[in-house]
């Protein structure tokens, strides 16, 4: 058996390349934090935290409700002004 037969080889990522593997990870992480951002933005999952940061730094005296009260108030108010929706 020769040297270069008993040497370690490198590690490989599925296109062949040695040390790709971390980039490969890190493009799917990256990748997985967008889509969870995308789906947080589109279902309304930070509104209530941008609001509260709003509330105490445009009006500090205000009381911050709660997250039930706040997504009380908005769905009643999506419901009283419907915008632009198809139903």
């Amino acid at each position: 058996m020769t040297a270069e037969a008993r040497a370690p080889r490198a590690a490989t990522s599925a296109a062949g390349a040695p040390g790709t593997e971390g980039t490969a990870r890190a493009a799917t992480v990256r990748a997985a934090r967008a889509v969870r951002w995308y789906v947080r933005a589109l279902m309304g999952d930070g509104d209530y935290e941008r609001y509260v940061a709003y509330l105490r730094r445009a009006h500090p005296d205000a009381e911050v409700p709660t997250e039930k009260e706040f997504w009380c108030r908005r769905w009643a108010e999506q419901e009283a002004n419907p915008g632009a929706r198809c139903c």
